[in-house]
């Protein structure tokens, strides 16, 4: 997978994109990377890349040229470009993992009060990580180059995604490592009985149940069997094993 980066501050990229398990995707040749500086097309001896926004206001408006001659060149090229906006649609597991399947991405970081909406014209998708502003689109394309990253094939092992929070549509479940015991706290003694299928119906159960604690909202997706549906009745009920 090749992800393209249009931005104003490369420097945001360097480290983020060398560590850890997407550095090591890198150097596998799994994900290629380009980072392009939007100044490389700035106008006049300054290189100069925004504008006052017409009809007054505070703020500076992204010019549509250097961007357009910043992702022309991309898109020709192949890539799904995509914008990282607050308007745009939320990003999610499954957003995360469709566009993990596309071969050539080209992420526009916005900076300022925004971008001039003529740009939108070469624009595919537009994307936000959450309802909140940033300084810039620098750190979401950080977020979305991660989400989407561990689901392209050989990044990492595939049964270190099955049970993660969202995967089913749920939140995880707790885990645990040694000690056993820790400052008065224990780990539950399901987890050492050895009884596989019973250690699953523990696990399944505390994911409902911290799935209905913290994010319910997320149930009324989620793909539940009629199992499931007791167990919640359970929980809401204040049944326990």
């Amino acid at each position: 997978m090749r992800i393209d980066v249009v931005t104003l501050f490369p420097g945001y990229f360097e480290a983020p994109l060398g560590t850890s398990i997407i550095g090591r995707a890198s150097e596998r040749g799994l994900l290629e990377f380009g980072v392009h500086d939007l100044r490389d097309h700035g106008l006049g001896r300054h290189r100069s890349v925004d504008d006052q926004p017409y009809g007054g206001g505070a703020g500076m408006v992204m010019r549509p040229e250097p961007l357009f001659a910043a992702v022309e060149p991309l898109k020709a090229a192949g890539a799904t470009v995509v914008l990282l906006d607050p308007a745009g649609e939320r990003l999610t597991d499954a957003l995360a993992r469709e566009l993990a399947t596309l071969r050539h991405l080209a992420l526009v970081c916005g900076r300022y009060e925004g971008i001039d909406d003529r740009v939108r014209a070469l624009v595919d998708r537009e994307v936000s990580i959450g309802d909140y502003v940033l300084t810039g689109g620098e750190l979401p394309a950080l977020v979305l180059i991660d989400a989407m990253s561990r689901f392209v094939p050989g990044v990492i092992d595939d049964a270190s995604q099955a049970g993660d929070s969202f995967a089913g549509g749920l939140l995880e479940h707790p885990q645990y490592t040694r000690p056993e015991s820790f400052r008065g706290m224990d780990v539950p003694a399901i987890l050492f009985s050895g009884h596989h299928a019973e250690v699953d119906r523990w696990r399944r159960r505390e994911s409902l149940r911290r799935t209905l604690e913290r994010r319910p909202d997320l149930l009324a997706g989620a793909p539940l069997t009629d199992a499931d549906r007791v167990v919640l009745d359970e929980l809401r009920g204040g049944g326990e094993d």
